[in-house]
Protein backbone atom coordinates (compact mmCIF):
# COMPACT_ATOMS: atom_id res chain seq x y z
CA UNK A 1 0.00 0.00 0.00
CA UNK A 2 1.16 3.29 -0.88
CA UNK A 3 0.73 6.72 1.36
CA UNK A 4 -0.88 10.14 0.59
CA UNK A 5 1.22 12.91 1.13
CA UNK A 6 -1.04 14.23 4.13
CA UNK A 7 -1.56 13.18 7.57
CA UNK A 8 -4.78 13.42 10.05
CA UNK A 9 -5.11 14.30 13.68
CA UNK A 10 -8.32 13.68 15.88
CA UNK A 11 -9.33 15.21 18.97
CA UNK A 12 -12.56 15.71 20.83
CA UNK A 13 -14.07 18.08 23.48
CA UNK A 14 -16.67 17.24 25.65
CA UNK A 15 -18.50 14.01 26.90
CA UNK A 16 -19.65 11.20 23.90
CA UNK A 17 -21.65 8.98 26.22
CA UNK A 18 -25.42 10.26 26.45
CA UNK A 19 -25.71 8.71 29.80
CA UNK A 20 -25.13 12.11 31.21
CA UNK A 21 -25.42 15.43 30.03
CA UNK A 22 -23.64 18.77 31.41
CA UNK A 23 -25.53 21.14 31.82
CA UNK A 24 -22.65 23.93 31.11
CA UNK A 25 -20.86 22.29 28.31
CA UNK A 26 -24.01 19.63 26.19
CA UNK A 27 -21.65 19.66 23.58
CA UNK A 28 -19.51 16.94 21.83
CA UNK A 29 -16.97 18.34 19.44
CA UNK A 30 -14.87 16.09 17.27
CA UNK A 31 -11.90 18.48 15.37
CA UNK A 32 -9.69 16.85 12.69
CA UNK A 33 -6.92 18.39 11.11
CA UNK A 34 -5.56 17.49 7.87
CA UNK A 35 -2.01 18.76 7.51
CA UNK A 36 0.73 18.03 4.48
CA UNK A 37 3.42 15.51 5.73
CA UNK A 38 6.07 18.19 4.26
CA UNK A 39 4.56 21.30 6.10
CA UNK A 40 3.89 19.09 9.31
CA UNK A 41 8.17 18.45 9.32
CA UNK A 42 9.20 21.54 7.83
CA UNK A 43 7.40 24.05 10.34
CA UNK A 44 4.46 22.38 12.35
CA UNK A 45 6.73 20.47 14.68
CA UNK A 46 9.78 23.35 15.18
CA UNK A 47 7.16 26.04 15.62
CA UNK A 48 5.24 24.38 18.42
CA UNK A 49 8.69 22.76 19.89
CA UNK A 50 10.54 26.45 19.50
CA UNK A 51 7.48 27.51 22.08
CA UNK A 52 7.78 24.90 24.67
CA UNK A 53 11.60 25.87 24.82
CA UNK A 54 10.74 29.33 25.08
CA UNK A 55 8.09 28.83 27.81
CA UNK A 56 9.33 25.73 29.59
CA UNK A 57 12.83 25.28 28.79
CA UNK A 58 12.30 21.63 27.00
CA UNK A 59 9.77 19.97 24.55
CA UNK A 60 8.27 17.19 27.24
CA UNK A 61 5.30 19.13 28.11
CA UNK A 62 1.93 18.09 26.69
CA UNK A 63 -0.19 21.58 25.13
CA UNK A 64 -3.91 20.18 26.65
CA UNK A 65 -6.42 22.61 26.13
CA UNK A 66 -7.88 21.73 29.77
CA UNK A 67 -4.74 22.45 31.95
CA UNK A 68 -3.37 25.64 29.87
CA UNK A 69 -7.01 26.79 30.58
CA UNK A 70 -7.37 26.35 34.61
CA UNK A 71 -2.89 26.65 34.86
CA UNK A 72 -2.86 23.27 35.68
CA UNK A 73 0.04 20.87 35.89
CA UNK A 74 3.22 22.66 33.99
CA UNK A 75 0.99 25.46 33.08
CA UNK A 76 1.33 26.27 36.61
CA UNK A 77 4.00 28.84 35.49
CA UNK A 78 1.21 30.74 33.51
CA UNK A 79 -0.17 31.95 37.01
CA UNK A 80 1.13 35.24 36.73
CA UNK A 81 -1.66 37.21 34.45
CA UNK A 82 1.05 38.64 32.24
CA UNK A 83 3.10 35.39 31.53
CA UNK A 84 -0.48 33.83 30.51
CA UNK A 85 -1.44 36.61 28.03
CA UNK A 86 2.14 36.33 26.36
CA UNK A 87 1.59 32.97 26.42
CA UNK A 88 -2.13 32.30 24.77
CA UNK A 89 -0.93 35.09 22.35
CA UNK A 90 2.06 33.03 21.29
CA UNK A 91 0.39 30.08 21.02
CA UNK A 92 -2.67 31.68 19.19
CA UNK A 93 0.44 32.97 16.35
CA UNK A 94 1.59 29.28 16.26
CA UNK A 95 -1.79 27.99 15.02
CA UNK A 96 -2.56 30.62 12.53
CA UNK A 97 1.26 30.62 11.27
CA UNK A 98 0.15 26.78 10.99
CA UNK A 99 -0.79 24.88 7.47
CA UNK A 100 -3.88 23.05 8.55
CA UNK A 101 -7.28 22.26 6.87
CA UNK A 102 -9.63 21.85 9.78
CA UNK A 103 -12.92 19.76 10.08
CA UNK A 104 -15.21 19.49 12.37
CA UNK A 105 -18.51 18.13 14.05
CA UNK A 106 -20.58 19.65 16.69
CA UNK A 107 -23.07 17.64 18.29
CA UNK A 108 -26.01 19.15 20.87
CA UNK A 109 -26.42 16.27 22.66
CA UNK A 110 -29.50 17.45 24.21
CA UNK A 111 -31.36 17.23 21.06
CA UNK A 112 -29.57 14.56 19.58
CA UNK A 113 -31.88 12.15 22.24
CA UNK A 114 -34.65 13.45 20.41
CA UNK A 115 -33.33 13.16 16.45
CA UNK A 116 -31.49 10.11 16.87
CA UNK A 117 -32.08 7.09 14.52
CA UNK A 118 -29.55 4.50 14.84
CA UNK A 119 -27.94 3.65 18.59
CA UNK A 120 -25.24 5.39 17.45
CA UNK A 121 -22.81 7.66 19.74
CA UNK A 122 -21.86 11.60 19.16
CA UNK A 123 -18.49 10.30 18.31
CA UNK A 124 -19.18 8.04 15.83
CA UNK A 125 -21.98 10.37 13.96
CA UNK A 126 -18.95 13.08 14.53
CA UNK A 127 -16.29 11.01 12.93
CA UNK A 128 -18.63 9.62 9.67
CA UNK A 129 -18.68 13.64 8.94
CA UNK A 130 -15.23 14.42 9.32
CA UNK A 131 -13.90 11.51 7.67
CA UNK A 132 -16.30 11.94 4.39
CA UNK A 133 -15.36 15.35 3.71
CA UNK A 134 -11.47 15.22 4.72
CA UNK A 135 -11.92 12.45 1.45
CA UNK A 136 -13.10 15.04 -0.77
CA UNK A 137 -10.66 17.21 0.34
CA UNK A 138 -7.69 14.73 -0.47
CA UNK A 139 -9.68 13.53 -3.58
CA UNK A 140 -9.46 17.46 -4.96
CA UNK A 141 -5.92 17.63 -3.70
CA UNK A 142 -5.18 14.54 -6.31
CA UNK A 143 -4.37 12.10 -2.91
CA UNK A 144 -7.29 10.24 -2.66
CA UNK A 145 -5.83 8.07 -5.64
CA UNK A 146 -3.61 7.74 -8.48
CA UNK A 147 -2.99 5.72 -11.70
CA UNK A 148 -1.43 2.68 -9.40
CA UNK A 149 -4.63 3.19 -7.20
CA UNK A 150 -5.78 4.33 -3.36
CA UNK A 151 -3.39 6.19 -1.70
CA UNK A 152 -3.87 5.59 2.34
CA UNK A 153 -4.07 8.11 4.31
CA UNK A 154 -3.37 7.38 8.43
CA UNK A 155 -5.97 8.95 10.70
CA UNK A 156 -4.22 9.77 14.75
CA UNK A 157 -6.80 9.32 17.14
CA UNK A 158 -6.15 9.54 20.80
CA UNK A 159 -6.49 6.14 22.78
CA UNK A 160 -8.83 6.41 25.50
CA UNK A 161 -8.73 3.09 26.96
CA UNK A 162 -9.15 -0.34 25.55
CA UNK A 163 -13.00 -0.80 25.49
CA UNK A 164 -13.07 2.62 23.99
CA UNK A 165 -10.17 2.02 21.63
CA UNK A 166 -11.96 -1.04 20.79
CA UNK A 167 -15.44 0.63 20.08
CA UNK A 168 -13.65 3.13 18.10
CA UNK A 169 -12.07 1.27 15.52
CA UNK A 170 -15.29 -0.87 14.67
CA UNK A 171 -17.07 2.43 14.10
CA UNK A 172 -13.89 3.47 12.40
CA UNK A 173 -14.14 0.70 9.69
CA UNK A 174 -17.51 0.24 9.05
CA UNK A 175 -17.39 4.01 8.14
CA UNK A 176 -14.48 3.28 5.96
CA UNK A 177 -16.18 0.28 4.86
CA UNK A 178 -19.00 2.08 3.36
CA UNK A 179 -21.22 2.94 5.91
CA UNK A 180 -21.13 6.57 4.89
CA UNK A 181 -23.56 9.19 2.67
CA UNK A 182 -21.84 7.89 -0.81
CA UNK A 183 -21.55 4.06 0.31
CA UNK A 184 -17.81 4.22 -0.82
CA UNK A 185 -14.72 2.65 0.71
CA UNK A 186 -12.74 5.74 2.12
CA UNK A 187 -8.73 4.93 2.13
CA UNK A 188 -8.04 5.56 5.67
CA UNK A 189 -6.00 3.65 8.61
CA UNK A 190 -6.77 4.28 12.09
CA UNK A 191 -3.51 4.79 14.77
CA UNK A 192 -5.40 5.09 18.54
CA UNK A 193 -1.72 6.80 20.29
CA UNK A 194 -1.57 8.24 23.65
CA UNK A 195 -1.11 11.77 24.25
CA UNK A 196 1.85 11.02 26.12
CA UNK A 197 3.48 10.18 23.05
CA UNK A 198 3.72 14.02 22.29
CA UNK A 199 2.77 13.99 19.48
CA UNK A 200 2.64 17.33 18.15
CA UNK A 201 -0.32 17.17 15.60
CA UNK A 202 -2.88 15.39 18.29
CA UNK A 203 -1.77 18.51 20.48
CA UNK A 204 -3.18 20.79 17.63
CA UNK A 205 -6.21 19.10 17.03
CA UNK A 206 -6.89 19.13 21.31
CA UNK A 207 -6.34 23.25 20.91
CA UNK A 208 -8.92 23.84 18.24
CA UNK A 209 -11.92 21.67 19.46
CA UNK A 210 -13.02 23.28 22.36
CA UNK A 211 -12.99 26.84 21.15
CA UNK A 212 -15.38 25.31 18.08
CA UNK A 213 -17.65 24.32 20.87
CA UNK A 214 -17.38 27.35 22.73
CA UNK A 215 -18.77 29.45 19.59
CA UNK A 216 -21.40 27.28 18.86
CA UNK A 217 -22.40 27.62 22.53
CA UNK A 218 -21.55 31.37 23.20
CA UNK A 219 -21.63 32.91 20.02
CA UNK A 220 -21.47 36.87 21.06
CA UNK A 221 -18.45 35.32 23.74
CA UNK A 222 -15.10 36.46 22.58
CA UNK A 223 -13.24 33.91 21.38
CA UNK A 224 -9.59 34.64 20.01
CA UNK A 225 -8.82 30.70 18.92
CA UNK A 226 -11.75 30.62 16.97
CA UNK A 227 -11.17 33.94 14.80
CA UNK A 228 -8.17 32.31 13.91
CA UNK A 229 -10.13 28.38 13.69
CA UNK A 230 -12.18 29.50 11.07
CA UNK A 231 -9.68 30.60 8.94
CA UNK A 232 -9.02 27.32 8.43
CA UNK A 233 -11.78 25.56 7.75
CA UNK A 234 -12.03 23.80 4.69
CA UNK A 235 -15.23 25.58 2.50
CA UNK A 236 -16.71 25.23 -0.52
CA UNK A 237 -16.03 27.13 -3.88
CA UNK A 238 -18.12 30.10 -2.84
CA UNK A 239 -16.07 30.11 0.70
CA UNK A 240 -18.91 28.18 2.77
CA UNK A 241 -17.93 25.95 5.72
CA UNK A 242 -20.81 25.54 6.94
CA UNK A 243 -21.46 21.85 5.91
CA UNK A 244 -18.18 21.48 4.85
CA UNK A 245 -15.61 22.46 7.47
CA UNK A 246 -18.28 22.31 9.68
CA UNK A 247 -21.35 20.50 10.82
CA UNK A 248 -23.69 21.02 13.23
CA UNK A 249 -26.19 18.63 14.46
CA UNK A 250 -28.82 18.01 14.68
Amino acid sequence: MRFSDYIVFVDESGDHGMDSIDGGYPLFVLSCCLISKRDYMAAVVPAMQQLKFATFGHDAVIMHEREIRKDMGPFSVLRDRTRKQAFIQALTDVLERTPMTVFAAVIDKRRLVEHRQRNESPYELSLRFCLERIYYTLRRLGQGADEQGPLLTHVLCESRGRNEDIELELAFRRICDGDNFGQIALPFEPVLTDKKNNSIGLQLADLVARPIGLKQLRPEQPNRAWDVIETKLDRNAEGRYTGYGLKCFP
